[in-house]
């Protein structure tokens, strides 16, 4: 009876605890709500907007626009929210949510396109090609982002034979500061498709897009490991130089023991036969993501769990190899781990080019470099992409690695400023090596290091303010970096 009566005592107590927490997170969420606070996923940056409009119909995103120019307010656009910098929100400005104006609009298998809303994602995507055995070209390595945030930044990834995502465009349409609507296509309204493309939401809203898709190829994968000094060799005579392999992705160790020096790669070669397409052709969901979410955990808090997760990531990635992939599916990375939401701490991320022929030195002088830091770096991925210039703000000058960061910092000022300096470090040791870098993460670089990456800025910039004369597009990284 005694311990029933203890049993009975302790479920009420946990229900009132409960009922408890659930009234004080309705509170803090009603708070939060009303206070109109907005953030991204770095959470380094709170804002206070006026308000969120959700986009749903072109018509009152036309509105939307109207009034704002009657009001003079001041319009930011954001889809999921992964740009690190303020690119989506403006201190009492208006933010036009675009992720419920999702629709897929055509699908045209024979010419290999598809038409599509801004505010759908690439996993929108994925399911509406996937019957029809096509692709997407390119995009990031997770298929979480919407289309619209993937073209302001010109994302690319794994394929190494299509660099930049804006390659695979064939025409969008964008509501412009005005109210108006036009199509824009490298022939059509041409002078908006070099800056809107990688043009961080400052010029309009793009409204819909016409994409160019692939073959859903069926792919075998290799995977070895290596030194990084071996790296480039094998990438040029082994990967880029075989037309059969078309996917690459690659990791640089930031274990303790092995920092910056040990690498696996894995390459996606054309199978020989597509025989067995149709029994790996459905789309893979999330799997694994509560391990991958623990052994981050244990690298962001101690240096064994860093040499754990890299012991544990090359082992599984070496006993995968020669496993059959379709290209969908290499493009449908775990995206959930990158959910991080501790209360002092938080996952930021960088991302740095340097040509192919500069990698050895240039890793050299990062290790160097690093090890004298407080730095808690967590993963590198290594991808490669082309040589585009299509993008005034391109970051493919040449053709180049590209080198992603994952960094666990502190929240309070005396992190940010730490993990700031050492970030501007790494950003001179890039442009020492002819290299530049990402700009949709914190804003860390300082306008120099801006104009030095990206020369074309100053025209960049310049165009905004002709074609926005009234700057009623606006976001923190156009405030810090372009006025």
């Amino acid at each position: 009876m005694i311990v029933k009566t203890v049993t009975k005592k302790s479920i009420l107590i946990v229900l009132v605890l409960l009922l408890a927490y659930s009234s004080l997170f309705i509170y803090l969420t009603t708070e939060k709500d009303e206070d109109n606070i907005m953030t991204d996923v770095g959470r380094l940056m709170p804002t206070k907007i006026k308000q969120v409009v959700k986009g749903q119909e072109e018509n009152s995103l036309i509105d939307t626009v109207m009034d704002a120019n009657e009001q003079d307010l001041k319009l930011s656009i954001a889809g999921k929210r992964h740009s690190q910098g303020g690119h989506t929100y403006y201190p009492d400005g208006v933010v036009l949510d675009m992720t419920d104006y999702n629709k897929i609009l055509h699908v045209d298998p024979e010419r290999m396109t598809i038409h599509v809303q801004s505010g759908a994602t690439w996993d929108d995507v994925q399911r509406a090609v996937n019957p029809y055995g096509l692709a997407v070209k390119v995009m990031q390595s997770q298929n979480i982002f919407t289309i619209g945030g993937s073209l302001s930044v010109n994302v690319h990834g794994r394929d190494i034979r299509h660099g930049s995502l804006i390659e695979t465009v064939n025409w969008f349409r964008l509501l412009k500061p005005d109210g108006t609507v036009v199509k824009v296509s490298r022939t059509e309204n041409s002078e908006y498709f070099p800056l809107v493309i990688g043009g961080y939401g400052l010029f309009g809203v793009i409204l819909d897009v016409e994409l160019q898709l692939a073959e859903d190829e069926l792919y075998k994968t290799r995977t070895k490991e290596m030194s990084f000094k071996e790296y480039t060799g094998y990438f040029n005579n082994h990967v880029l130089a075989d037309e059969g392999v078309k996917m690459h992705l690659a990791r640089i160790s930031t274990a303790p023991d092995s920092f910056l020096k040990e690498m696996y790669v894995t390459d996606y070669m054309l199978s020989e036969t597509r025989e067995d397409y149709s029994s790996h052709s459905k789309l893979n969901e999330e799997r694994f993501t509560f391990l991958t979410k623990f052994l981050l955990g244990l690298s962001r808090d101690f240096d064994w769990g860093k040499n754990a997760f890299w012991k544990m990531q090359k082992s599984f990635f070496l006993h995968r190899s020669g496993n059959t992939v379709t290209r969908n599916n290499v493009m449908r990375s775990e995206s959930e781990f990158l959910e991080y939401e501790a209360k002092n701490d938080t996952d930021i991320l960088q991302e740095y080019f340097v040509p192919v022929d500069e990698y050895e030195a240039y890793i050299d002088d990062l290790r160097v470099y690093l090890e004298d830091r407080d730095l808690n770096l967590i993963n590198i991925t290594v991808r490669y992409v082309g040589r585009n210039n299509d993008a005034l703000m391109s970051f493919a000058k040449e053709d180049m690695f590209a080198l992603v960061l994952l960094i666990n910092q502190g929240m309070d000022e005396e992190d940010i400023s730490a993990t700031g300096e050492t970030v501007r470090g790494m950003i001179d040791i890039t442009l020492d090596h002819r290299g530049s870098y990402y700009l949709p993460y914190f804003e860390y670089p300082t306008k120099e290091q801006l104009k030095e990456a990206y020369p074309a800025s100053e025209m960049f910039f310049k165009e905004k303010r002709r074609l926005d004369p009234d700057e009623r597009f606006i976001n923190q990284f156009y405030e810090e970096y372009g006025l």
